[in-house]
């Protein structure tokens, strides 16, 4: 039987793969060198991870202490390097491996801050933090409007949607590989459904609605007219 510690290194080992390649890719569309894909796919597939470790206090990030997650980055950036040619006309590629890895790190960055003891709320908020943390690191490193602040994208909502779902698992003492994977699965989905039909949130100000280009334009409001 694989202990449950085990159990979420190798789901947290699945999720820094998934945004190691998610970094690559955008690093070889980006025209970057070998040395900044691995560079971008280390930052998107640990980062997240490095900042869950510090807040809980976990001493030093699982990024550093265990010299295996260091190994899917390098796979990474490897693959991209032999196989970008024949993959680069699959252009959701980069969106369905960042779906995967935000999928995986919203559930282990939840349940990690659940075992050490924080409150379901500040546990969802980390898991989130896990999952998006590292796709903002990528981005802004890539000169890319992070999918975070795209309004013409749903990042976090997904997360979201994971963390409490674990969450909630875990408290209801039902939380094992199953419900994991049925939770991951539901990530994923609903991120990659999101892209695929440009599912979107309302805008920041209401009144506000997106054109073609992207901009916003403030709807106003008819005067009604006043009789003296």
């Amino acid at each position: 039987m694989i202990s449950f510690d085990l159990a979420l290194v190798w789901l947290d080992l699945a999720g820094v793969f998934f945004f190691a390649v998610s970094g690559s890719l955008l690093a070889a569309r980006k025209q970057f060198d070998i040395i900044g894909s691995l560079l971008l796919a280390s930052l998107v597939a640990l980062g997240g991870g490095v900042i869950r470790d510090i807040i809980i206090g976990a001493g030093v990030p699982a990024a550093f202490s265990n010299p295996v997650y260091l190994l899917p980055p390098v796979l990474a950036a490897g693959l991209v390097y032999f196989l970008f040619f024949s993959v680069q006309r699959f252009t959701s590629l980069l969106t369905l491996f960042d779906a995967g890895g935000l999928a995986l790190f919203c559930i282990t960055g939840t349940v990690k801050a659940l075992a050490a003891g924080l409150h379901p709320m500040a546990a969802v908020v980390l898991g989130v933090t896990t999952a998006v943390g590292g796709g903002v690191l990528r981005d802004i490193t890539a000169n890319e409007v992070p999918s975070l602040f795209n309004d013409r994208d749903l990042y976090a909502l997904p997360a979201i949607l994971g963390a409490v779902l674990t969450a909630w698992l875990w408290h209801s003492g039902t939380f094992n590989g199953a419900s994991a994977a049925l939770v991951a699965a539901a990530v994923f989905l609903f991120r990659v459904a999101a892209w695929r039909w440009s599912w979107r949130v309302p805008l920041a100000v209401r009144g506000w609605y997106r054109t073609a280009h992207g901009t916003k334009v403030r709807v106003r409001q008819r005067k009604k007219f006043r009789r003296p």
